[in-house]
C-alpha cells in the first residue's frame, strides 16, 4: 500500500497489485495445457519450439525450467507437484534470468582475421570524468574491461622529473596516474568478461629513454601475453579472434625513425612515378584535413588541449637507432596518417595492414565524397573513429556512422551517457557480449561485380520486426515511492523504435497509464527494415509529467539480428547502463521476411 499526501488535511492510498498475465500468456497457457489448470514439462517444450522459437529444446530443458521456477515460488514444491499454474508459466516468462530476450553465448565465426569484427573500443579509458579536469585512474580503465571492452586508450607522457612515464589528458588539468598502475590493472581484468584480445592504443609522447622505458614495462608486465608479430613491418593480415585469445596488442604510431626510412621509400618511388607531393594534395581538399589540422583552425586554447594527438608529431622526439628497435618491435597494429590526401590514406595495400584514426567530423566528411572507399579500407585494415575535441563533458557521437562503413573501433568515452552510449552497449550485447562483433557479409563483400556496400544507396524492405509491449513492473521495487511523483504513483509510457542505417530510423511510444507501478499497455508496433544486420531496438521507459520534462524510468538497446523470437522479459538499465535489480518489460518479438507481411 502507498500513500500519497495530497494536502494537509488528506492522503490518497493506492495499492501496488501484481498485474494479471496478458491475454496472450493466458492463451498461450490454455492451449497449450490443453485446458488444464496446470502444464507440463512435455507441454512447455512444445511451447518452447513452437512460440519462443527454440527449436532445440529438448523435454529436459522444459523440466529444468520448470524446477526452478516451483524452487523459486514454491520452495516445497518439488515434494508435491511436478507442474506449473498459470502464475507460474506467466512468472517463467517474466524472468529476466530464466527467458532473456537474447542470448549469452558467443555464436559468431572467430576465426576470421581481426579487422573482420567490430570491436568494443574506449576512449581515453584513464578518465574518471570530463575531458579537462577530472582525475586519471586505473579504476575507469577496470570497469570498461569488466563491461567487455576490448580496446583502451592510454595516453602516455613524461612526469614531471622527466624519468617516469604518466598516463593523463596531455595540456589539461587532469591529474595524472602511472602507466606501470594502468598495464598491471589491464593485465589483472583483461579477461574477467571475455578470453578475446585485448588492444592497447597509445597516444605517445615519449622521449626515446622513455619509449624504452615504456617498452620494458609492457614486455616485463605482460610477458608472453603480449603479442609480438615475428617481423618488424606491418603484417600482410591479422590473425583472428579465436588464435589471440588472452593475448594483449599493442598499436600505435611507430617511432619517427622508423617513419622517415618509409618516407623516403615512398618519395624515391613518387619520384619515380612524376607524382605530386602529398603535402600539396592535402593542402588543396580542407574536406580531407587530418583531425589535427581540423582543431588547428579554431584559435581556442581549450580545443587546442582538447585533440587527439596520435597521428601528430608536434612533440615527436628524434628516436635514436640504438632504442627504437625494441619500442618499435612491440606494435603490432601500426597507427599514422599517410601524407597526402583521404584517397591516400585509403589506399589499401595488399602486403600490409594498418590503422587509421579520424576524428567523427572527419569520419561525416569522409563518408559524405568517399564513403565506399571508407569501407573497402575498412574489408582489410583498421579504422578507429574518436570524439571531437569540444567534447569536453565526455558525451559521445552516434556510433551508427562508423558502423554502417565497418568502422572496427567507434572509440567512446565509457565514463559519459547517454544515447549514443546506450546504442554501444546495445551493439556489444552481441555475440555473448565478448566485445568482438562480426561484421555483416556485405560489409565485407570486393566482388568487382556487385561492387562495395554504399550505405547511401535507397534499399528495399528485407525484414519486419515486430514488437508488442505487454507490462512492465519493479519500480516498486528499485525506485521510491514519491521518486516519480509526490502525490500519486507514476503515468508511465513505453517508447520503442529502431536505430540504424537512416531509412530504418524511427520512435513510436504507447499510451501513457496513470497511477500504476505495473502498467499494462499491450500495444504493438512493426518496423520495416532495410538493413536489419545493422538495426538496433531501443527501448525507453518514461513517466509523464505535465508541468516538467518526463522523467526517465529505464532503458535498454537491442541488436535485431540477436533477438530471441517469443515472449521475453526485456530488463532495463538506469541511464549510465548499469542493470536495474527489478526493473523490466514483458515484450514479444517476431521478425519476420517483408515478402511474407506482404503476401
Amino acid at each position: 500500500m502507498g500513500s500519497y499526501r495530497m494536502c494537509l488535511c488528506f492522503t490518497r492510498r493506492f495499492k501496488v497489485t501484481e498485474a494479471a498475465p496478458p491475454p496472450d500468456v493466458k492463451d498461450a497457457f490454455m492451449k497449450y495445457a490443453e485446458g488444464a489448470p496446470h502444464m507440463t514439462a512435455e507441454q512447455l517444450h512444445r511451447f518452447l519450439v513452437d512460440v519462443q522459437g527454440q527449436s532445440g529444446a529438448t523435454v529436459a530443458d522444459a523440466e529444468g525450467i520448470l524446477q526452478q521456477v516451483l524452487q523459486k515460488r514454491h520452495h516445497m514444491a518439488k515434494f508435491r507437484r511436478h507442474t506449473l499454474t498459470l502464475d507460474d508459466f506467466h512468472h517463467y516468462l517474466f524472468s529476466a534470468d530464466l527467458n532473456p530476450p537474447i542470448g549469452d553465448q558467443v555464436h559468431h565465426d572467430m576465426t576470421a582475421p581481426l579487422s573482420h569484427y567490430f570491436i568494443y573500443t574506449g576512449h581515453n579509458s584513464y578518465l574518471t570524468g570530463n575531458q579537462l579536469s577530472s582525475d586519471c585512474s586505473d579504476v575507469p580503465i577496470i570497469k570498461a574491461l569488466k563491461r567487455g571492452v576490448r580496446v583502451v586508450e592510454l595516453d602516455i607522457w613524461p612526469n614531471n622529473a622527466k624519468n617516469d612515464v604518466h598516463v593523463l589528458h596531455g595540456r589539461t588539468l587532469t591529474t595524472p596516474v602511472e602507466l606501470i598502475r594502468c598495464l598491471k590493472s589491464i593485465k589483472e581484468h583483461a579477461f574477467s568478461a571475455s578470453p578475446y584480445p585485448v588492444i592497447i592504443t597509445l597516444e605517445d609522447h615519449l622521449t626515446p629513454d622513455l619509449q624504452a622505458k615504456a617498452a620494458q614495462m609492457v614486455t616485463q608486465t605482460f610477458g608472453k601475453m603480449l603479442f609480438c608479430p615475428e617481423t618488424d613491418q606491418c603484417l600482410k593480415e591479422f590473425p583472428s579472434p579465436e588464435d589471440l585469445k588472452y593475448r594483449i596488442i599493442i598499436s600505435t604510431k611507430p617511432p619517427k625513425e622508423y617513419l622517415e626510412a618509409q618516407n623516403n621509400k615512398d618519395k624515391m618511388n613518387n619520384s619515380q612515378k612524376g607524382k605530386d607531393s602529398d603535402d600539396d594534395v592535402w593542402g588543396k581538399e580542407p574536406a580531407e584535413l587530418t583531425a589535427n589540422q581540423e582543431d588547428d583552425k579554431t584559435d581556442s586554447d581549450a580545443s587546442e588541449n582538447n585533440q587527439d594527438d596520435e597521428d601528430s608529431d608536434a612533440l615527436e622526439p628524434e628516436v635514436s637507432p640504438s632504442e627504437a628497435p625494441v619500442y618499435h618491435r612491440l606494435i603490432a597494429i601500426h597507427a599514422g596518417k599517410p601524407k597526402g590526401g583521404l584517397k591516400e590514406a585509403l589506399k589499401v595495400e595488399l602486403d600490409k595492414v594498418r590503422r587509421l584514426s579520424l576524428s567523427e567530423q572527419a569520419l561525416e566528411k569522409a563518408t559524405m565524397s568517399n564513403g565506399r572507399d571508407v569501407v573497402r579500407f575498412t574489408q582489410k585494415n583498421f579504422l578507429r573513429i574518436y570524439p571531437k575535441g569540444t567534447r569536453f563533458n565526455s558525451s559521445n557521437y552516434k556510433p551508427l556512422i562508423g558502423r554502417m562503413h565497418g568502422a572496427q573501433m567507434v572509440a567512446f568515452n565509457m565514463q559519459g551517457y547517454g544515447t549514443s552510449l546506450w546504442l554501444m552497449h546495445g551493439m556489444f550485447r552481441s555475440n555473448g557480449g565478448c566485445g568482438y562483433v562480426k561484421k555483416p557479409d556485405f560489409l565485407m563483400n570486393a566482388d568487382p561485380k556487385s561492387g562495395v556496400f554504399d550505405p547511401k544507396a535507397k534499399l528495399p524492405v528485407k525484414k519486419t520486426l515486430k514488437v508488442k509491449v505487454y507490462m512492465g513492473d519493479g519500480w516498486h521495487l528499485d525506485f521510491k515511492q514519491t521518486h516519480f511523483d509526490f502525490y500519486s504513483p507514476p503515468d508511465f509510457y513505453t517508447k520503442v523504435g529502431i536505430a540504424g542505417v537512416p531509412a530504418d530510423e524511427i520512435m513510436k511510444k504507447t499510451k501513457k497509464k496513470e497511477d500504476n507501478w505495473t502498467p499494462v499497455w499491450d500495444e504493438e508496433f512493426a518496423f520495416p527494415l532495410t538493413v536489419p544486420e545493422l538495426a538496433l531496438l531501443r527501448v525507453e521507459v518514461h513517466e509523464y509529467d505535465m508541468s516538467e520534462k518526463d522523467d526517465f524510468g529505464g532503458q535498454t538497446c537491442l541488436p535485431v539480428s540477436e533477438l530471441k523470437s517469443g515472449i521475453r522479459a526485456v530488463p532495463l538499465f538506469n541511464e549510465k547502463g548499469e542493470k536495474f535489480n527489478s526493473v523490466r518489460l514483458l515484450m514479444r518479438f517476431e521478425l519476420v521476411d517483408y515478402e511474407e507481411m506482404s503476401g
